[in-house]
């Protein structure tokens, strides 16, 4: 790693910055800068990658936004409880962490948002705001954080409770048709307010959510109009990320498979948004997707995956998967598996890779979707399979090739 590389400061800005994944980066990048943790779940942290100038993880700063106004530290507790977050980290990492929440500024509240008993009534407010002034007061908290912090670059990444699913609206289709949607003061989803702040001001844009941030076409056309990397859609921690490694080998054994039904179950306040119908349907739109278009040899394949919120679960996930395959003679067999993990710690350390990766790509001159990073994502923005393997195979050829020059 270049001295350059490791005199630089970069800047994380969190949407969603008192939830569960925001508050285990808090704590997981303090811990990491007193040597504390190991870079467990870190994939930026082992070879090729370690070749890069990518910025170090002790020189990450930490600033967001959030529509709860509850403090970080009651997010922590709840971690601490439910065995996610060590005791001794958080009292250790407390003055970190308070630096942290003091630079979390009130949110947008999503209009058709569920929301929670301890919105902050700020957030409620500027949700409610005409959709330029939400732009301009939300890049107007991120280039006060930029100057206050002194950092060279602020990467944004929205973490935040999935967004109700919404009908394609005609001014996403192009920059010139939503620009004139903002003027006309036609209201947007937060994700998109959130994307448009960030990419029409150069930062790179990092949408971990199954919400539309910057997916659409008005915004992908800003990100090449701007010159800026982006990448998402809805990260892959847990069971999709066990199907996209699993579903290959099928593939490749010829081996027809019948039915692969999924039911998932978890806790915290993700689960208790996705109670609703319109939040649900926007996070199950891409777990089926992936596995249909590995799986090409099995055209009458049944799939679905069911979703329910379990409050006693925390912050834990259970997912049981049954896989039913036929082989050759006609010979019907079956597979199941059972998945139980933290989401929070599994999306942590993926969104340190990910600040780290869009950094790098856009210090070296790189715009549009980042399609190195489909890994990382159930519907990844670059498109292409969605082969778990052959898809680290094109990070690991990413890094390879910027190290041969």
């Amino acid at each position: 790693m270049t001295q350059a590389a490791n005199n630089r400061r970069l800047g994380l800005w969190l949407i969603g910055a008192r939830g569960a994944i925001s508050t285990c980066v808090g704590y997981g990048l303090g811990g990491l800068g007193q040597g504390l943790l190991d870079p467990i779940g870190i994939t930026t942290t082992r070879p090729p990658f370690t070749e890069l100038p990518l910025v170090p993880l002790e020189s990450i700063v930490l600033g967001g936004h959030d529509v709860c106004a509850r403090d970080m530290s009651q997010s922590a507790g709840e971690l601490v409880r439910a065995g996610v977050l060590p005791a001794d980290l958080v009292t250790a990492c407390a003055s970190f962490a308070g630096a942290f929440e003091r630079r979390i500024r009130p949110g947008v509240l999503d209009g058709p948002d569920v929301g929670f008993a301890d919105l902050d009534p700020r957030a409620a407010e500027l949700g409610a705001a005409a959709p330029l002034e939400q732009v301009r007061r939300v890049a107007a908290d991120i280039d006060a954080f930029q100057a206050e912090t002194e950092v060279e670059r602020v990467v944004v990444v929205c973490v935040a409770s999935t967004e109700a699913s919404r009908a394609d609206q005609p001014e996403w289709a192009d920059l010139a048709a939503f620009e004139r949607a903002l003027e006309a003061e036609r209201p947007q989803p937060a994700s998109l307010i959130y994307a448009y702040a960030a990419l029409s001001t150069g930062r790179p844009f990092v949408n971990f959510t199954p919400s539309l941030g910057a997916q659409v076409p008005a915004l992908r056309e800003l990100a090449e109009k701007k010159g800026v990397p982006h990448c998402g859609n809805d990260a892959k921690t847990g069971e999709t990320l066990v199907k996209t490694a699993l579903a290959p080998m099928f593939h490749a054994r010829a081996l027809r498979v019948l039915t692969w039904q999924g039911y998932n179950m978890l806790g915290n306040r993700d689960g208790e948004v996705l109670r609703d119908e319109a939040h649900k349907q926007a996070k199950l739109r891409n777990k089926d997707e992936s596995l249909r278009s590995i799986l090409v040899d099995s055209p009458d394949l049944h799939s679905t995956v069911g979703i329910d919120y379990v409050p006693s679960l925390s912050d834990w996930k259970t997912a049981w998967d049954f896989i039913h395959f036929e082989g050759f003679l006609g010979a019907r067999m079956s597979l199941q598996f059972t998945w139980a993990g933290s989401d929070s710690a599994l999306a942590a350390p993926l969104v340190l890779d990910l600040v780290r990766l869009a950094d790098f790509a856009a210090g070296v001159g790189e715009s549009g979707a980042m399609d190195q990073t489909a890994c990382f994502f159930k519907d990844p923005l670059g498109g292409g399979t969605h082969d778990f393997h052959q898809q680290y195979a094109r990070l690991l050829a990413y890094a390879e090739r910027h190290l041969a020059r």
